[in-house]
């Protein structure tokens, strides 16, 4: 597992990034038409060929939406840059995700690093592909987009988001193969986003999102988690920090986004502690954060813990506090893809409030409100800029290269 991906309500099958429905005008499809027209461009997706605003308070190094600055959302008077109007933004309309399930697993699951996968996880309570027989690529592609035509009319295109477990473990000429079967099945795809482990990314798998990034949008989704080892140790992750250090120093700048996955309520961690995972987005020269709140599903060591007493949950009020606290140290141009995560209530165990996610959100924005703040206000640029970092040698252990060279064929390809 890469993060703790919020899921939907139980029984529901895609990532909703944006409630707002637009009404379709004749304005809306012309927006839709420039934009595709943009995309056709050559390098659309490049940030070197971007138009970052460089005005004080923006990191000229970090990624920017190609057509418009990243920074749109000050002048539309938003308190932080969320990912659905981004993506608006970009794409002239609506845009959704569809979860994708490849048959992929982890690496602290089969042995390579350890086994018993993250104490937090069952992929099932964070990602809807997990929950329904494994399908091929186009059968779940089309099944989601009609469960998300049945709710939306104006869906401009589709992300396909290759979500539970680590979805780079694999070896790269079937990693090519599933990801062309899913950029390739609908016209309606416009992008890919892959989630992973910090340990899991040889410089082939970079290499062949940055050409797949050449003609459409691509995230790289990294289970950071946290900077603190001990922290990493506890949820059983078997990677450290410098792996994501390592990571992201090789991923940055290639073309497509690179996004951080952290968890807010670790036990031990104090507000501090957090704060640190905050600075270290924009140290690291980050496109992109969903930030999650640690809740316990049923069936994982972490349920037990909280059931048996042993381990609390962050209270709502600290939580809303603590986020705004984060995204204030965030570069202004980053986007917030997620502020919050829950799931299913028959696997949700504690806290009960996560499920409440509209109103999380809301009290997020009235707290930014209240100190009259917003996104970045309290960021300080690191004193080596992201794109001034050296690239090092890929550090992938050799122990995972070793499971990947051996691994047979990915479940869901035997079914295509």
């Amino acid at each position: 597992m890469f993060g703790l991906e919020g899921s939907r309500k139980s029984g529901e099958s895609v990532a909703i990034v944006d409630t707002t429905i637009l009404p379709a005008s004749p304005w809306s499809d012309l927006q839709f038409c420039v934009a595709a027209w943009f995309r056709s461009l050559p390098r659309y997706n490049s940030p070197m060929h971007s138009s970052t605003d460089h005005s004080a308070g923006s990191n000229p190094d970090s990624a920017a939406i190609p057509d418009q600055s990243r920074l749109a959302w000050q002048a539309e008077g938003a308190r932080f840059n969320a990912f659905g109007k981004a993506l608006r933004r970009r794409h002239g309309g609506r845009v959704q995700r569809v979860s994708i399930d490849a048959g992929f697993t982890c690496p602290n699951v089969d042995g390579a690093v350890t086994t018993g996968g993250c104490n937090f996880c069952d992929n099932r309570s964070f990602s809807p592909s997990r929950r329904i027989r494994l399908q091929r690529v186009a059968d779940q592609l089309t099944e989601q987009i009609g469960r998300v035509q049945k709710r939306y009319s104006d869906v401009r295109g589709y992300i396909a988001y290759f979500q539970p477990a680590t979805n780079t473990y694999a070896p790269i000429d079937q990693l090519r193969e599933i990801f062309d079967l899913a950029l390739n099945s609908d016209d309606r795809i416009v992008g890919l986003a892959v989630g992973t482990r910090p340990d899991c990314v040889p410089d082939s798998v970079l290499d062949l999102l940055q050409e797949l990034a050449v003609d459409h949008d691509v995230s790289l989704e990294f289970g950071m988690q946290t900077v603190h080892d001990e922290s990493l140790v506890w949820m059983n992750r078997a990677h450290t920090h410098a792996d994501m250090i390592n990571a992201i120093d090789r991923a940055r700048d290639r073309g497509f986004e690179c996004c951080s996955h952290i968890i807010l309520g670790v036990p031990r961690e104090d507000h501090a502690m957090m704060m640190e995972s905050a600075a270290e987005i924009g140290r690291l020269g980050f496109d992109a954060i969903k930030l999650h709140n640690l809740y316990s599903v049923r069936g994982t060591p972490l349920g037990e813990e909280v059931l048996a007493g042993k381990v609390e949950m962050m209270r709502r009020e600290d939580y809303v506090q603590t986020v705004v606290d984060f995204l204030e140290r965030v570069p202004p141009e980053v986007i917030v893809e997620r502020v919050s995560g829950d799931a299913p209530p028959n696997y949700l165990i504690e806290p009960k409030w996560c499920a409440d996610k509209q109103n999380i959100r809301r009290e997020i924005e009235a707290e930014f409100e209240r100190r009259d703040s917003r996104q970045g206000d309290r960021y300080v640029p690191p004193k080596v800029k992201p794109s001034d970092r050296p690239r090092p040698a890929d550090a992938t252990p050799e122990s995972i290269r070793n499971r990947i060279d051996t691994r047979g064929r990915l479940p869901v390809l035997k079914m295509q």
